[in-house]
């Protein structure tokens, strides 16, 4: 039985590399997508790619970090479909300026770039939280689903902004799951995938060398991989798809890795 489908989903950063392979998965199960991003082009692309393949979809064009936008986006999948039953908050990412990189230590970052990098991972995802959380609410149901990291789980090398921001995102995954079950609904649930290592753009540079060939920090990450390689982004759907159906409507408040084994592996 198919628990999901004709659901109304909310994917932010859903024209990024991660962020649309779940909204075209989630289409495919026959949920009503909103991709919402900042650009008209890259948005409207995969809102076009979904309706190809015979999904349903819209582009929401809303920065994560604008109230505003948000409740105008919220607005209008109201309007269109009257609910909000799924949030994805796949909006995120890292700055050059707060990877500290092997010549350089952890004086060497720039402020700047760490205050972006934080307000985007935490803001970005705890205000469309609020905005598109408070349907659920007086809806007294929905899944929300948040995007943690390896670099949550244990300290990586470099990524300190990235790694700081993102153990934010599960506590604040825990925090609200326990607050929407209290004072809200125990139908609303909040949970959180964990991903590995997936090459996407803004790790690419850090992970392969321009011929494809692995950096030395791209080696060292597969060689603690136990199945020993990246992930591919459609192998998240089958968590994401879970965590959005009734087939975990006992479950809330958790973080699922989805890494290949690399957060069981001592490394030894």
């Amino acid at each position: 039985m198919n628990t999901i489908k004709n659901k109304i989903a909310i994917i932010t950063g859903g024209a990024g590399a991660l962020g649309s392979a779940m909204a075209k998965g989630l289409a495919q199960e026959g949920i009503k997508v909103a991709i919402l991003g900042r650009t008209v082009s890259s948005v409207q692309t995969k809102v076009e790619e979904i309706k190809a393949t015979g999904g349903e979809a819209i582009g929401l064009i809303a920065d994560v970090l604008n109230r505003n936008e948000l409740e105008i986006a919220r607005e209008e999948v109201i309007k269109k479909w009257e609910s909000i039953d799924i949030l994805v908050n796949a909006a995120g990412g890292n700055m050059k300026g707060v990877t500290i990189m092997p010549n350089e230590s952890f004086f060497d970052m720039n402020m700047d770039d760490f205050d972006a990098v934080t307000k985007l991972n935490i803001k970005g995802t705890v205000l469309p939280t609020m905005v598109f959380g408070e349907q659920m609410a007086k809806q007294k149901e929905g899944s929300i689903v948040n995007i943690s990291s390896m670099a949550a789980q244990q300290a990586l090398t470099r990524v300190v902004g990235y790694s700081t921001s993102k153990a934010s995102i599960d506590i604040f995954t825990k925090w609200l799951a326990v607050e929407m079950a209290q004072k809200h609904s125990e139908k609303i649930r909040v949970n959180a995938i964990a991903p590995g290592f997936f090459i996407g753009e803004q790790n690419k540079r850090l992970l392969l060398n321009e011929d494809g060939s692995l950096t030395e920090r791209g080696k060292t990450i597969v060689a603690n991989t136990p199945m020993k390689r990246f992930g591919e982004a459609e192998e998240l759907l089958s968590t994401l798809f879970w965590l959005c159906s009734d087939s975990s409507s006992f479950i809330t408040g958790i973080v699922v890795p989805v890494d290949g084994g690399f957060s069981a592996f001592s490394g030894v």
